[in-house]
């Protein structure tokens, strides 16, 4: 393929973080690997000079248009004390097409050489990253593709960068140069604290701070599944971060119901609310109150028009009450699905149901969805997805009146229930998840300003917590804060017995 460089007044002009805090923690140097040090590995990318008056700068032209293009390099190894890398690429482009109406898509093949395996034995592909394009020309940019990829101490690492123009979130149709790629050691995440690790199917837990106290609630059944006899709900609560708990207390049990924990939240008066799925002879959504975790009272089990598959976490509205989001459907490839609002103006004694989006397939479906209230009437949700590709934001400027759906470029997922701490002192996002499959609980920080109206510039995640990699046996990430600390609860381990765990992580500090 011919490719054409465009020579433009522009200088090179590298982007700057926002936001810090234990998120940016003194870590080593990364390893560099420049486009002199990589090669070819699948395609035919070409490597060439990209050159403004005098500077030139070698980079390896991947194709808009050409599929299979990438280009591979060696990364020596790590000393013990390190328990992962994580994997970024500095990109450009000199055509002044360039332009964040556009976005182009990236990926990174892993593997090690370890002695004695062979050497696909640690592959792991990753997930596609797509990113916005910058303003214009020469710009870079640097795109995180891999936040934690475990590794053997001192053994080399293979890395390989492919470019997805096949994918529809490919819309840059033009080259852009791979300019270097950065290998950064990381060290393990620190111990979460376990809950609750009694024989039995430990799920599905909703973690809320009353004042300084963290209530844990979660059910427990025999296996993997919602409507169970023998499935009920337990409470256990903390006072010292999550290091000591109380002994277990019953929240919902009634006989001849499977019961689960699906969503929580505060009332007005900051008495804990939980929203409790109850599946028996019928189908039904309770809602219990505490002031104190360890009793709970039900008072109310909405009738609703529409019955959803879940009700999710509570948040406040100003003039409107409190506000759920639900999603109905069957997770089947049809267009029988629907979300919306639960909204109350009584501390959830009663609530109105609004429809805001049904007849969607299951590709356009956002599922167990979280959301926060950013002030001025707006609001910032993200839905987990069953089929797409990565997480959906939901955004409403009307204090939840009409919605906007659109797809993230947060990639990085697999049935990952997301869970919103919004931080009205600094102004920032943490949408916390877990990647199934790989045992990852990740999170992404974010000035909500800058992904309200461009939901493909969420910046890359980090992980904060490892769970087991069994896929259905963990997951459902669930956060709330105390002060400057986050605690996201979690279940992991593999059937017919896990365990609840929560993760303790000091909240992101702004540095700009």
């Amino acid at each position: 393929m011919r490719v054409s460089w465009l020579a433009i007044g522009v200088v090179l002009v590298l982007e700057a973080t926002a936001w810090a805090g234990d998120w940016a923690e003194s870590s080593p140097a990364p390893v560099t690997l420049s486009a002199n040090e990589l090669s070819i590995a699948t395609g035919k990318p070409s490597l060439v000079l990209m050159s403004h008056v005098s500077t030139h700068i070698p980079v390896w032209s991947l194709s808009g248009g050409t599929a299979g293009q990438s280009v591979s390099g060696v990364v020596g190894g790590f000393p013990r004390e390190y328990a992962a890398v994580k994997v970024e690429i500095v990109v450009t482009s000199n055509d002044e097409a360039t332009s964040p109406q556009f976005a182009d898509v990236y990926r990174v093949h892993l593997s090690q050489m370890v002695d004695g395996e062979p050497f696909t034995s640690r592959y792991r592909l990753g997930k596609p990253v797509q990113t916005a394009l910058p303003a214009g020309p020469l710009y870079t940019r640097t795109i995180l593709l891999e936040s934690y990829y475990p590794i053997v101490p001192d053994a080399p690492i293979t890395v390989r960068i492919q470019r997805e123009p096949a994918m529809p979130e490919d819309t840059f149709t033009r080259p852009t140069g791979l300019a270097l790629v950065k290998v950064t050691p990381l060290y393990a995440p620190g111990k979460a604290h376990l809950v609750q690790d009694v024989p039995g199917y430990n799920s599905w837990p909703m973690t809320q701070a009353i004042g300084n106290k963290l209530v844990c609630t979660y059910s427990r059944g025999s296996a993997h599944s919602i409507g169970e006899d023998a499935r009920a709900v337990f409470a256990r609560t903390s006072k010292d971060g999550g290091q000591t708990w109380t002994e277990e207390t019953v929240v919902a049990d009634t006989p001849g119901y499977g019961e689960v924990t699906v969503g929580k939240g505060l009332d007005s008066q900051g008495a804990m609310l939980l929203w409790v799925r109850r599946i028996g002879k019928d189908w039904n959504h309770d809602l219990y109150r505490t002031t104190d975790g360890i009793t709970f009272e039900r008072i109310a089990t909405p009738k609703m028009e529409v019955q959803p598959m879940q009700v999710t976490d509570i948040f406040h509205v100003p003039e409107v009450g409190l506000m759920s989001l639900w999603f109905a459907g069957n997770y089947k490839k049809d267009n029988s699905h629907a979300w919306g609002t639960l909204t109350s103006t009584d501390d959830g004694e009663t609530w109105t149901q609004t429809t805001i989006e049904s007849g969607l397939t299951h590709e356009e479906w956002p599922t167990e969805p979280a959301a926060v209230y950013l002030g001025d009437g707006k609001i910032l949700g993200i839905g987990r997805t069953e089929s797409a590709r990565s997480q959906y934001q939901l955004t409403s400027t009307d204090s939840g009146k009409t919605w906007k759906r659109s797809s993230t470029n947060i990639s990085d997922i697999s049935a990952s229930t997301p869970s919103l701490i919004f931080d009205a002192d600094t102004g920032l996002v943490s949408n916390y998840y877990y990647e199934r499959g790989t045992g990852l609980v990740r999170c992404r920080v974010v000035d909500p300003q800058k992904v309200f109206d461009q939901p493909l510039s969420w910046p890359g995640s980090k992980v904060i917590a490892i769970g087991s990699t069994i896929a259905w046996d963990s997951g459902n990430a669930n956060a709330t804060a105390i002060g400057r600390k986050h605690y996201v609860s979690y279940y992991s381990g593999k059937a017919p017995d896990t365990s609840v765990f929560v993760a303790e992580q000091s909240a992101p500090q702004r540095i700009d």
